[in-house]
C-alpha cells in the first residue's frame, strides 16, 4: 500500500505550464476516471485550481512514475516539463501535504480559505466518479477536520492580507453594522469587484458603482446586484455614501476637495470613510484634511496587510504543530490496516476450532453422555487446542533464544508473573 501526492503548483511551475496542466471542473470526473483505469492505481482524486494541479492516489505498486506518464498523456506536457515542475510525496509526506494545502499553508496567499472549498469539491467529484475508497475517503475527511482545527485554534486566516479585504475589514471595524451603510465604488476593475464581493459577504445591501464607462459599471452592477451610474453623475450622488472606495486607471484625481466639501454639507457633516486604492491616486490628498472625512490610501492599507501577514506567519508555526500531530495519528490508522488480514485469519482459526469441538460435544450428548462431563471435556479440549500451537512456538523460541517472541506473547495475552 502506498499513498502518493503528485503535482505542480505556483512555486514549482510557471503559469505557461500550470495552465496546460489545469483541468476544468466539468472535465474533472472524466479525468479522474481515466486516471483510475490505470492498473497501478486503486484510488484517485484530482485537485485543479489556477495555482495547482495535484493528484492524490493510492498505488498498488511502488512505481510512482506511472502517475507522471498519465499526466504527460492527459495534459500534453512533455516528460521534460513534468520532470522540471512536479513533486511527489509518498505516504506520511503525502498526508502532511494534503493537510497543509487544505489549511492554506501551501497557498500563494498564506492562510487563504478558498482552497479548502476547492479540495472538498475535488473530493466530491472523485467520490461521485467512484474513484475513492477506504484510504482516500479517510484521508480527505481527516484533512477537512484538520483544516477546521487549524482555523479554529490558530489565527492563520484571521487577518486581512489583501488591500481589498483590508479596506472592507477596516470599514467593518469603524461601522457597527455594515449592512446599514451605503457604499460608493468608483471604478469597475478587478480590485473594485473584489472589494464589492467582500462587502456583500459582510451583509452590505446598497452599493453604487460609478465608472467612466457606464457599460462596465452596469456589467459589474449586474454581477453584484447593485446600482450603476456614470462618473459624471457621481458628484450628485456622493452625499449618499457612508463609505467610498476608489480604484481606477485614471492618471489624475477623480474626486477633489471641493466636491467632497459639498457632499459633507449635504450629509450634515455625518462622517465618511474613504479608501483610495489607486496609484496614481483617485482622491485628492487634501480631502483627508476635511473634518468629517477619514481617508486611507493604499500605503496605509499595505502597512496593515504586512502586519497581518506577520501575524499569519506566526500562526502558521502553530498550525504546523497541529498538522504534525495529526499526520502521526493518520499514519497510525494506516499502519493498523496491515494487521486486519491477520486478525481476520486469527478469528476464523478460532471459529473453526470452536466449531469442531462443539460438533464433537454435540455428538456425545446425542449418544447419551453426561452433560456436565461433556461440557467440562469441551472446555478442556478447546483450551488445549487453542494453547497447543502457541505453546509449541514458544518452546522453539526458548530453545533458539528468541526473547522477542516470548515478550511479544506476554504483551499480546497480557500475561503477568504469579
Amino acid at each position: 500500500m502506498q499513498l502518493l501526492a503528485f503535482g505542480l503548483n505556483h512555486t514549482t511551475a510557471p503559469v505557461s505550464v500550470r495552465e496546460r496542466a489545469a483541468m476544468v471542473t466539468d472535465g474533472l470526473e472524466d479525468a479522474v476516471q481515466d486516471l483510475a483505469r490505470n492498473r497501478g492505481i486503486s484510488e484517485a482524486t484530482i485537485l485543479s485550481t489556477c495555482n495547482r494541479t495535484e493528484i492524490y492516489c493510492r498505488l498498488n505498486a511502488h512505481d510512482s512514475s506511472l502517475v507522471g506518464r498519465w499526466m504527460c498523456r492527459y495534459s500534453g506536457l512533455s516528460p521534460d516539463e513534468i520532470k522540471k515542475s512536479v513533486y511527489g510525496y509518498p505516504d506520511a509526506r503525502a498526508v502532511k501535504h494534503a493537510f497543509r494545502v487544505a489549511s492554506g499553508l501551501d497557498s500563494m496567499v498564506l492562510g487563504e480559505p478558498q482552497i479548502l472549498g476547492q479540495m472538498k469539491n475535488a473530493f466530491a467529484i472523485a467520490h461521485k466518479a467512484g474513484t475513492t475508497g477506504k484510504i482516500l475517503n479517510r484521508l480527505f475527511q481527516h484533512t477537512f477536520s484538520v483544516a477546521k482545527q487549524v482555523r479554529t485554534d490558530t489565527a492563520v486566516g484571521a487577518n486581512a492580507v489583501s488591500v481589498a479585504y483590508a479596506a472592507v475589514d477596516l470599514a467593518r471595524r469603524i461601522f457597527s453594522n455594515l449592512a446599514e451603510q451605503t457604499v460608493l465604488l468608483i471604478g469597475a476593475g478587478e480590485t473594485i469587484e473584489l472589494v464589492a464581493r467582500h462587502l456583500l459577504e459582510q451583509g452590505v445591501r446598497h452599493i453604487i458603482v460609478a465608472n467612466r464607462s457606464i457599460e462596465r459599471a452596469e456589467s459589474l452592477a449586474t454581477r453584484i446586484h447593485s446600482e450603476a451610474i456614470s462618473l459624471a453623475e457621481m458628484p450628485q450622488r456622493l452625499h449618499e455614501a457612508d463609505i467610498v472606495v476608489a480604484s481606477t486607471a485614471s492618471t489624475l484625481p477623480i474626486l477633489g476637495k471641493g466636491t467632497m466639501e459639498r457632499a459633507t454639507r449635504k450629509r450634515r457633516h455625518k462622517p465618511v470613510f474613504m479608501v483610495d486604492l489607486a496609484v496614481p491616486r483617485d482622491i485628492e490628498p487634501e480631502v483627508g484634511d476635511l473634518r468629517d472625512v477619514y481617508l486611507y490610501t493604499v500605503d496605509d492599507l499595505s502597512e496593515v496587510v504586512e502586519d497581518n501577514m506577520n501575524a499569519r506567519r506566526e500562526a502558521a508555526s502553530e498550525a504546523e504543530k497541529i498538522i504534525d500531530l495529526q499526520v502521526v495519528r493518520f499514519m497510525r490508522w494506516m499502519s493498523s490496516l496491515d494487521s486486519v488480514p491477520t486478525i481476520r485469519t486469527f478469528r476464523q482459526h478460532i471459529d473453526d476450532m470452536r466449531e469442531a469441538e462443539l460438533q464433537r460435544a454435540l455428538k456425545k450428548l446425542e449418544a447419551g453422555a453426561d452433560p456436565g462431563e461433556t461440557l467440562k471435556r469441551f472446555a478442556r479440549d478447546l483450551g488445549h487446542k487453542f494453547a497447543h500451537g502457541p505453546s509449541h512456538m514458544l518452546r522453539k523460541a526458548d530453545e533458539s533464544g528468541n526473547a522477542h517472541l516470548i515478550s511479544a506473547t506476554r504483551a499480546l495475552f497480557d500475561l503477568k508473573d504469579k
